[in-house]
C-alpha cells in the first residue's frame, strides 16, 4: 500500500521541486513565441520574442544595461537603507513608549493614509528634480512598512515573557535586547522584507514621474516614446528578474535570522 502511495505521489509530482517555479514563466514564453510565430495577433504591441532577445544582447554588449541597472539599484538600496533605518528607530520608539505613541501616533497614522505618489510634488519642491528627490521618495516607500511591522512586533510580545524578565530583574537594556527585540524579530523582518520590495517598485515610479536620467525605468520610458515594444518588454523582464533576485536574497537572510523558529507547519 505504501509503495503504491509512493508511486502515486511521484506520479503527481513529476516536475522536480527546483523546476516548479519555472513552469508558468516557460508556458508564458512559449505562448508568446507561438502567438508571434503563427500570427495569432497582428498588433504591433506583440513583438517577436527574438526582437526582445536581440535588443537585450545589444544592451549587454554595449554596457547600457549595466549603467541603467547600477543607477536604479544605487537609488533603490540607498533609499531602502535610509527608510528602513528611520523606520526601525521610529517604530521601536512608537512600540516602547505609550507617551510617544499618544503624541506622535495619530499624526503618523494620518500620514500613512496619504498615497505615496501624492508626496511627489512636495518632494520635487523640497529636493529638486534630481536623485535627491528620488531617494527621498524611496525612503518614504520603505519607511511605513518597517514602522508598522516593528510597532506590531513589539506590542505583540507575550505578557508572560515580560513578567519573567521582571522576575529575573532585567535592566531596561536587557529587556530590550534579550526579550523585546528577539520576540519582535519575525515581524520586523517581515516589515524589512516588504520595504525592500516597495522600494524597488517605487524606484520605477520615481524614474517615471521625476526628471529623466539613467535607470531601467527610463529605458522603458524611451521605448514607449519611440514606440519600441522590444525596449519596453525588455525593461519589464529586467525589472521582474531584479525584483525576483531581491526577494530571494531577502528570503535567504530572513530564513537564517529566524532559523531558531524551526520549520513552519506550512512547509510540507
Amino acid at each position: 500500500m505504501s509503495t503504491l502511495q509512493s508511486a502515486t505521489a511521484k506520479k503527481d509530482h513529476f516536475v522536480p521541486p527546483f523546476l516548479r517555479g519555472w513552469v508558468l514563466p516557460s508556458l508564458l514564453l512559449l505562448a508568446w513565441w507561438a502567438a508571434a510565430r503563427f500570427g495569432w495577433s497582428s498588433s504591433p504591441l506583440l513583438v517577436p520574442i527574438g526582437h526582445v532577445w536581440a535588443f537585450g544582447v545589444q544592451q549587454v554588449v554595449s554596457g547600457e544595461l549595466w549603467i541603467a541597472l547600477k543607477a536604479s539599484l544605487w537609488r533603490d538600496l540607498l533609499g531602502f537603507a535610509i527608510g528602513a533605518l528611520a523606520g526601525l528607530t521610529f517604530g521601536t520608539a512608537l512600540g516602547l513608549s505609550r507617551l510617544f505613541e499618544s503624541m506622535i501616533g495619530p499624526t503618523f497614522h494620518t500620514l500613512k493614509q496619504i498615497s505615496l505618489f501624492a508626496w511627489i510634488p512636495l518632494l520635487s519642491v523640497w529636493f529638486g528634480l534630481g536623485d535627491a528627490a528620488k531617494v527621498a521618495f524611496l525612503s518614504l516607500a520603505a519607511f511605513f512598512p518597517v514602522v508598522l511591522n516593528t510597532f506590531e512586533g513589539i506590542r505583540s510580545v507575550p505578557h508572560d515573557v515580560i513578567e519573567v524578565a521582571h522576575v529575573l530583574k532585567f535592566t531596561r537594556w536587557q529587556m530590550l535586547t534579550k526579550v523585546v527585540l528577539p520576540s519582535a524579530l519575525p515581524s520586523i523582518c517581515a516589515g524589512i522584507h516588504l520595504a525592500l520590495i516597495y522600494a524597488w517598485l517605487a524606484t520605477l515610479g520615481a524614474e517615471y514621474l521625476l526628471v529623466s536620467g539613467k535607470g531601467i525605468g527610463n529605458t522603458m520610458i524611451d521605448g514607449r516614446e519611440l514606440f519600441r515594444m522590444d525596449m519596453v518588454l525588455f525593461g519589464v523582464i529586467v525589472v521582474g528578474l531584479v525584483g525576483f533576485s531581491l526577494n530571494w536574497i531577502a528570503s535567504q537572510i530572513e530564513r537564517r535570522l529566524l532559523a531558531w523558529r524551526g520549520s513552519s507547519i506550512a512547509q510540507f
